[in-house]
């Protein structure tokens, strides 16, 4: 069976890894009456698992999947499938106000300036793309203060928000199992593992346990 699922993801399932094994769900069915049911599309072969895709700038695809709209929608589609597609209308929605989020310029200057610029994580220095880091967020009860706060790429932010990434209280990194098993990837965090992350000089300025703590209890997916 793991070897099977290994197959299936194109990665190999490692010992002593336990993957997440989903399913794809369809929703929103549409049954047609007896005889009026439409043939596979071009070239769908018998043994198609799941990534089959179709060019829309094909002409055959786009006369098959044009006829499918119609039929689905019962009625004319003005639609040109051959052409890149385009929502047309308005552009925003109507306006409301967001309360503004106060103190973030100023933790991430104190930040930027205790990381030297650069992520702690993979040492990218490109300033447009550094985001200062709240290791306990604010809507979980985090403050802006500066050992709360960790120098990151954005991308890495992301994951480190998302609980894909982590780091112990002895600045070690920490990468979740699922980076891999969910989109079969993350190499450049897995050769990290357990390597010390950068941190400020002055002792003060450095993540506290208790923050990285919380993070690893409550947002960290460890399995």
């Amino acid at each position: 069976m793991r070897r099977s699922v290994g197959r299936y993801r194109k990665q190999p399932i490692e010992p002593g890894e336990d993957p997440v094994i989903g399913c794809i769900f369809v929703r929103d069915s549409v049954f047609f009456a007896d005889g009026s049911t439409v043939d596979p599309p071009p070239g769908f072969a018998p043994n198609v698992v799941q990534g089959k895709t179709y060019d829309l700038a094909d002409p055959a695809a786009a006369d098959y999947f044009g006829l499918a709209l119609h039929r689905l929608l019962g009625g004319e589609v003005d639609l040109d499938l051959r052409e890149p597609w385009h929502r047309p209308g308005p552009i925003y929605g109507d306006p409301r106000l967001v309360p503004q989020r106060l103190g973030q310029k100023s933790f991430k200057a104190v930040v930027l300036g205790a990381y030297g610029r650069r992520c702690a994580i993979t040492g990218n220095k490109l300033q447009p793309v550094l985001q200062a880091a709240h290791i306990r967020p604010l809507p979980a009860g985090g403050e802006h203060r500066i050992d709360n706060g960790m120098l990151l790429r954005s991308d890495v932010h992301i994951l480190f928000d998302q609980g894909y990434l982590g780091v112990d209280p002895r600045y070690r990194l920490m990468v979740s199992p699922r980076l891999r098993s969910e989109f079969g990837n993350g190499d450049q965090f897995y050769a990290k593992v357990g390597s010390v992350i950068a941190i400020p000089e002055r002792r003060g300025d450095r993540p506290k346990a208790e923050f990285l703590e919380w993070h690893l209890e409550s947002v960290f997916k460890a399995a």
